[in-house]
């Protein structure tokens, strides 16, 4: 299914603007973490920002992004993330981790305060290119 805001149209110039935090809600992902995206809309085609919220001893799915590169910015907790054939890598507050289109990843809460952290995706992120890997890695989960 494809949201109203992705449907395909001419890239419109970035406007100044403040994209207000209280306007959006946070929701469940099948992914096994929580999403509040921050900014996610036609008004910026080259960048999304989503806050990730992972509770504590999850791991989140195997997946990738499809032509779309990702960052994650840690504001909170620690974690060890994979990356494509990685071995883990520990994480926390202050990391940035890049990730680059086309890769799997994943991430997990080894604390027992919630990993919180921002993913910043260009392009901005599109459900159309989410691709979920979990049966293809299930033997690591």
């Amino acid at each position: 299914m494809v949201r109203p805001d992705e449907a395909e149209a001419p890239e419109a110039p970035l406007k100044p603007e403040v994209k207000r935090r209280d306007r959006v809600q946070e929701f469940e992902t099948e992914e096994r973490c929580s999403i509040l995206e921050v900014a996610n809309d036609a008004g910026d085609e080259q960048v999304s920002i989503a806050r990730a919220r992972v509770k504590p001893g999850i791991t989140t799915a195997w997946h990738k992004l499809n032509g779309i590169a990702e960052r994650y910015i840690i504001i909170a907790g620690k974690g060890r993330v994979q990356i494509g054939d990685s071995k883990p890598l520990e994480v926390h507050e202050g990391d940035v981790v890049r990730i680059p289109a086309d890769t799997a990843q994943r991430i997990e809460n080894t604390e027992e305060e919630d990993l919180v952290f921002y993913a910043v995706c260009s392009p901005r992120f599109r459900q159309k290119c989410y691709v979920a890997l979990e049966e293809e890695n299930s033997r690591d989960s």
